[in-house]
């Protein structure tokens, strides 16, 4: 029998992951409540992963705004 040390998923998952440079993630629609702005990692299951290896979860995230050019 061989055993694999390959991930079952592989990079399936890093497909789903995205990563914006600069951006802004708010709390709300109204653009008021500002949670971050700069480098975010949105991973596949939804939470928000800042540089400083905090995440923020789906539920209080309301949007990002994208501002690299």
């Amino acid at each position: 029998m061989v055993l694999s040390d390959e991930p079952v998923w592989g990079d399936a998952l890093e497909d789903v992951v995205q990563e914006y440079a600069d951006a802004v993630v708010y709390a709300d629609a109204d653009q008021d409540a500002v949670l971050h702005e700069g480098a975010v990692r949105v991973m596949a299951n939804g939470w928000v992963k800042l540089p400083t290896n905090r995440l923020l979860s789906p539920s209080v995230v309301h949007h990002i705004d994208d501002r690299s050019p």
